[in-house]
């Protein structure tokens, strides 16, 4: 079923070309749900091992319990009031949290609870809002782009913006990026790194740099593959290395043109 996407006001970023039509950002919001949730229904609302936070909706969005402290970028409360900026209703008891904290405090009380109607009633809200996650999917990205560009070094600004707007130019470029936003952040957050490096689209797109003579899109896959192999390499954990990394991997290569 096509997704309906709702119109976004227009960025700064619009002079790198992230515009799609319809059925571009229909196919860009089923890649995203394929890539997280293999299309399935019932990871809208999942909690993966060996994580302290559920991830949520086609995006995965990341949404931390209270006390969680992660060096991850939290997205699914800004779900939440993007919905509520665009009248779109939220789940009662979901609207009625105060603080907007994860009600589960770890992976083993989430799984005890999914029988409980707030996990149904978080699904179906998910599920009946498909179109209006690939806008707010797509405006992170929108606005992550101008973002990106002026928090590199001056030096680097012309040579990423020249990256950027060659990517946008076509659709499998643009869902590249809007995906890899989504999936590993702009890059920007200092904490949100191992060993001093990062691994979000300011990285990725440094490391382009290596790529020069390849088409843009296929520099972007090949410098993302080498940035998140360097994030496994100085993860603490084994799990991102032996488990994680060959999934990421085999996402990459879905940076193709449609």
């Amino acid at each position: 079923m096509a997704l309906v996407v709702l119109a976004l006001p227009a960025t700064g970023a619009d002079r790198f070309g992230l515009l799609l039509t319809p059925a571009q950002l229909d196919w860009v919001g089923a890649r995203i749900y394929q890539n997280e949730c293999a299309s399935r229904p019932e990871c809208l609302v999942h909690w993966n091992e060996g994580e302290a936070f559920p991830s949520l909706g086609i995006g995965h969005f990341i949404w931390y319990p209270g006390g969680v402290d992660e060096p991850f970028v939290e997205s699914f409360p800004g779900l939440v009031s993007f919905a509520r900026q665009r009248g779109v209703a939220v789940p009662g008891w979901l609207a009625e949290l105060s603080p907007l904290d994860a009600p589960w405090p770890d992976r083993s009380g989430f799984l005890a609870a999914q029988s409980e109607p707030r996990i149904a009633s978080l699904r179906q809200w998910l599920s009946d809002t498909q179109g209006l996650q690939v806008a707010y999917i797509l405006g992170r990205a929108e606005t992550s782009l101008a973002q990106v560009v002026a928090a590199a070094p001056a030096g680097q600004q012309a040579s990423l913006s020249r990256r950027l707007e060659a990517l946008t130019a076509t659709a499998g470029g643009s869902y590249a990026l809007i995906d890899y936003v989504n999936f590993k952040g702009e890059g920007l957050v200092p904490g949100e790194t191992y060993q001093g490096q990062g691994w979000g689209l300011l990285q990725v797109l440094q490391q382009m740099a290596h790529y020069e003579a390849l088409p843009a899109l296929d520099a972007f896959r090949l410098s993302a593959a080498d940035v998140l192999t360097r994030r496994a390499e100085n993860a603490e954990r084994d799990i991102e290395r032996e488990r994680w990394l060959p999934g990421w991997l085999n996402r990459l290569e879905t940076y193709r043109e449609p």
